[in-house]
């Protein structure tokens, strides 16, 4: 039975994880026939301004999840419904502040990223469109946040997979049927995000439609003034569908910083290997999607987690936590074993799968063994995260990275003079396992024992 409910929750969050990769092999092989090498390197800086500024605001996916897990537990579905709207109101207000700010951010990120002088405006072309999209996108993770806590992925998968098809439909009609440029495939982004909301508002609206109806406030309104509502009954509506936000913001706050850890050291890394050269940084570029392709997998068991294990701390039900902890460290065990062993037997067939490059692929034999440790090194990490988020230990999550972090450029430091570029793959090797140990001894001297 166990078994069930995770796979119910992980194999659909494993199959919408599969389809991004696919979006971004589309949208470069659009632009790659333009003519000019500066529109792939324009769609590569544009997709990294956004994908880091959503990354920082994870918490609005993460930390729904667990408190809105938690509130189906309990079977209170009022405060289900009050996450949701909290949620998405933090979501468009944020969106909707990008979209005002968006000369000053612009400016922000193209001097961190510094794209060269024929990159720079096709990037700016692609950027003044695709920042429109930003209220939809970030309000597609609240809602996605949310179905997770409701024990629903299918719903996010359908929606991942239905977005990505209309990105690349949209993309390919306006670039190649109406002649526009890199601007066709910003423009497809953005109508891709904004079909995506619509479509998961009236899914919502099918499937919990009544839930929302049944335990909005509204219904605890005396009937007479359910139509004629004054002004102080409104404001009371509010504040009743809003409720007490300190543990809501709490949550994200910790989440938010936690991020920023994480932001920190994978930008460190990348910036640290482009220092060796190009082959350098192509190899740690392409052992880089090993440790993303294991990701996928890992992400929907932490799903379950989250959803789960969530849904019985709630619901203070000890016995299923424990049973659906035990499957879940079963099945990252097997997925683990699965990946490692692909990885030590096929992991340079998998290299030149990816590249070509003579140089590139001589160079890798270096650095496989490092591959061969990934999946070992971040099991524990991929699957405490959702497991921490479902129980809303945000601040153990916070503190953990943050020393994980710390231990990641004490590595580094200490180890790059003889080490080079085995140095930085070390560091991340350790950060790795750091997290995972580190939640480990909290969740048994710590909640464990509260818990008992």
């Amino acid at each position: 039975m166990r078994n069930r409910q995770i796979l119910n929750i992980a194999l659909p969050a494993i199959a919408a994880n599969i389809t991004v990769p696919l979006l971004g092999l589309v949208d470069v092989a659009i632009v790659g026939h333009m003519g000019s090498a500066a529109y792939i390197g324009a769609v590569a800086v544009g997709s990294m301004i956004f994908n880091l500024v959503y990354w920082l605001f994870g918490f609005l996916r993460m930390g729904t999840s667990g408190l809105t897990a938690q509130a189906f537990g309990r079977r209170d579905f009022s405060e289900v419904i009050r996450l949701m709207v909290r949620s998405m109101g933090v979501a468009l207000s944020i969106g909707l502040a990008m979209i005002v700010l968006q000369v000053p951010l612009r400016w922000l990120m193209f001097w961190l990223i510094a794209p060269t002088a024929d990159v720079m405006p096709l990037a700016k072309n692609y950027y003044r469109i695709v920042i429109w999209g930003a209220p939809a996108s970030l309000s597609l993770f609240a809602l996605t946040g949310w179905f997770i806590g409701m024990q629903n992925t299918r719903i996010p998968m359908f929606i991942a997979i239905m977005q990505n098809v209309v990105n690349i439909v949209v993309s390919l009609a306006l670039v190649y049927g109406l002649g526009m440029k890199i601007e066709g495939v910003a423009l497809g982004t953005v109508i891709a995000q904004y079909t995506a909301l619509m479509t998961s508002l009236w899914l919502f609206g099918r499937y919990y439609g009544r839930l929302f109806n049944r335990h909005s406030s509204t219904s605890h309104l005396p009937p007479s003034t359910t139509s004629h509502l004054s002004l102080h009954d409104a404001l009371s509506k509010v504040s009743a569908v809003l409720g007490d936000c300190r543990g809501f913001f709490t949550v994200n706050r910790d989440i938010f910083l936690r991020t920023l850890c994480l932001v920190s050291v994978n930008l460190f890394f990348t910036s640290a290997g482009a220092r060796y050269g190009a082959v350098i940084l192509s190899v740690n570029t392409v052992f880089m999607q090993f440790y993303l392709f294991y990701s996928y997998f890992m992400d929907g068991f932490a799903y379950a987690g989250e959803a789960l294990c969530g849904r019985y701390y709630g619901a203070a039900d000890r016995q299923a936590f424990s049973q659906t902890l035990r499957r879940l460290f079963l099945w990252t065990l097997g997925v683990t074993a699965v990946f490692t062993i692909l990885y030590i037997g096929w992991g340079m067939d998998i290299v030149r799968l990816l590249t070509d490059e003579a140089s590139v692929i001589a160079t890798a034999s270096q650095f496989v063994i490092w591959a061969w440790l990934i999946p070992a090194a971040g099991a524990l990490a991929f699957l405490w995260d959702g497991i921490f988020i479902g129980i809303t230990a945000t601040r153990a999550m916070l503190l953990t990275s943050v020393v994980a972090t710390l231990l990641f450029f004490v590595i580094y430091v200490v180890a790059v003079p003889t080490l080079a570029n085995h140095a930085l793959w070390l560091a991340q090797v350790v950060y790795l396992m750091a997290r995972g140990v580190a939640q480990t001894i909290w969740y048994n001297k710590v909640f464990a024992c509260t818990a008992k």
